[in-house]
C-alpha cells in the first residue's frame, strides 16, 4: 500500500474516533458544584477537603427516573455533600430533613447539591416534580454507599476526558506526520 493511502486512512481513523469520543464526551452528564447555605447536617467523614465521586442507589416513586450514579461528592471542612443529578429537567426543588434545596444548575438535568446525611442507609428526601399537569412532591429514598467512594479521577467522565485528550494528541500526530509527508513528496518533485 502506498504511504498516501496509507496516511488518508490514518487520518480517516482519526477522525473517525475524534467525532466518537467528541459523542461520548457531550452525551456524559455534566456536573457543576455549588452549595446551598444552611439545611440538614451534612455527616461527617474522615477524608480530606476535596471533590470524589460516590455509589448513589435511589428508590422510591413511580421507578421510571434515575439519579447519576457515581454523583459528585464534595468533602467541605469533613462534612460530605453529593451533587445529585435526576434523569429528568422537571425537578424544581428537593426536601432533605425539611430544608429546601434548589437547582445548582438553570439548564439540563435537575442537579442539587445536598447534604449526606448518613451513609449505607437510606436518606428519605422528597423531589417536586412539574412534569405532570400541577406540581407533585415525590418521596424516595437515597442510600450513599461508603465503599463505593472514589477521586474524582476515577470516574467514568474523568476517563472520558482522558480519552478526548489522548484522542486531541493522536490527531495532532497524524496531522504533522501529513504534514510532513506532503512536504517530502513536494519536495521531492
Amino acid at each position: 500500500m502506498k504511504k498516501g493511502k496509507l496516511f488518508r486512512r490514518m487520518k480517516l481513523a482519526a477522525g473517525a474516533v475524534f467525532l466518537w469520543c467528541c459523542l461520548a464526551w457531550f452525551c456524559l452528564p455534566v456536573c457543576s458544584a455549588g452549595k446551598e447555605e444552611g439545611g440538614a447536617q451534612a455527616a461527617l467523614i474522615e477524608m480530606e477537603d476535596g471533590e470524589y465521586a460516590i455509589e448513589v442507589k435511589l428508590e422510591g416513586g413511580t421507578g421510571r427516573t434515575t439519579v447519576t450514579s457515581p454523583a459528585g461528592m464534595t468533602v467541605l471542612d469533613g462534612h460530605a455533600y453529593a451533587r445529585i443529578e435526576w434523569s429528568s429537567s422537571h425537578y424544581d426543588y428537593m426536601l432533605v430533613g425539611g430544608q429546601k434545596y434548589l437547582p445548582i444548575q438553570e439548564e439540563g438535568y435537575s442537579t442539587f447539591e445536598i447534604p449526606i446525611t448518613a451513609f449505607n442507609e437510606p436518606i428519605e428526601v422528597i423531589a417536586d416534580t412539574t412534569a405532570m399537569s400541577t406540581p407533585h412532591e415525590i418521596a424516595y429514598s437515597l442510600t450513599f454507599l461508603s465503599e463505593g467512594i472514589m477521586s474524582k479521577n476515577q470516574t467514568p467522565q474523568a476517563a472520558a476526558q482522558r480519552m478526548v485528550y489522548m484522542v486531541f494528541v493522536i490527531i495532532a500526530i497524524c496531522g504533522v506526520v501529513s504534514f510532513i509527508s506532503k512536504k517530502r513528496r513536494n519536495a521531492g518533485r
